[in-house]
């Protein structure tokens, strides 16, 4: 049998210590719409020089998990990934960027195969939002972990809750402001938090440590259709601005993503035929003296 996309599950449960799965671990089912979590490895290939010019001796070095986790941006369904992209906590459903460092045991089931794989150590090291017309809202989570392993069944004690239920966001519904005001010229907005991990190596082991980590770099393009000179202005300047969008689902269940101090780094009307012209305006978060984050996500139950 070959294993099929349409029967590929994926579970994860929180760690307490980096790189060690929870005795009976209660997993979470993830939803997701596609996946390249994978073990990489380095190569140690021999440099010694023969006369019949082969290749002596090659074998795998440092290894490390890493890939994508790609979905459909759903209410509750992707809180505990968000919780650690941004490195805070949730806190009266408000979530601000912070420190706190998370990391997930993670296990991708293919069903019609019997097999689970299973990835220790992951840390979400990027984020990834895309909101678009016609389309729902995507996130893709970026991972590095440490340890892999492969089974043909669940670990001993271990449970599995149901996934959630709640529908994709979608850009017909919510709201968007720029600078406090309201905008209704926006074509696409795309943002990218990236954390800066890298995986640590020592002697002894060829698995990595808890990898390192940077600083909070939240940047993002927005395009809008190309009405005046205002948003230019404030790129020519150096101009902090602000945003602000509230992405509702079908149910009346709200996120409300807020940029508190933004300043842009460019800003061109290109144009490439006789439709209208678009403004693609690229941007950088810093940090808000006022909140003390560069990004707020606040969850609002219907």
């Amino acid at each position: 049998m070959i294993a099929s996309g349409s029967r590929h599950g994926m579970a994860f449960v929180a760690e307490s210590t980096y790189g060690v799965t929870p005795a009976s671990p209660a997993f979470k089912a993830l939803r997701h719409t596609g996946t390249t979590l994978a073990l990489t490895k380095e190569a140690i290939q021999s440099g010694e020089l023969r006369s019949d010019r082969q290749i002596a001796d090659y074998r795998g070095g440092n290894r490390s998990v890493a890939g994508d986790i790609s979905g459909e941006l759903s209410f509750g369904t992707y809180d505990d990934f968000l919780e650690a992209a941004l490195c805070g906590t949730w806190e009266s459903d408000v979530l601000k960027a912070g420190v706190v460092r998370r990391s997930f045991t993670i296990e991708r089931h293919f069903s019609d195969i019997g097999e689970r794989h299973r990835y220790d150590g992951c840390a979400i090291n990027t984020l990834a939002l895309s909101v678009a017309p016609n389309a729902v809202v995507t996130a893709t989570f970026g991972v590095i972990g440490s340890g892999y392993e492969i089974g043909t069944s669940a670990l001993a004690g271990a449970t599995y809750g149901d996934a959630t239920t709640t529908s994709p966001f979608d850009s017909f519904t919510g709201t968007i402001q720029e600078g406090g005001q309201a905008i209704g010229v926006v074509t696409s907005l795309e943002m990218s938090l990236e954390n800066g991990m890298e995986a640590m190596f020592v002697v002894g082991s060829n698995k990595t440590l808890q990898p390192s980590i940077g600083r909070s770099n939240l940047t993002g393009t927005l395009t809008v259709y190309f009405e005046n000179k205002t948003m230019l202005e404030k790129f020519i300047n150096d101009d902090d601005s602000s945003l602000e969008f509230s992405l509702v689902d079908l149910d009346g269940n709200t996120y409300v993503f807020t940029l508190p101090r933004i300043r842009y780094t460019g800003g061109q009307p290109d144009v490439s035929g006789e439709g209208p012209i678009t403004l693609s305006m690229p941007f950088q978060a810093l940090l808000d003296p006022v909140t003390g984050t560069n990004i707020e996500i606040e969850r609002i139950a219907a």
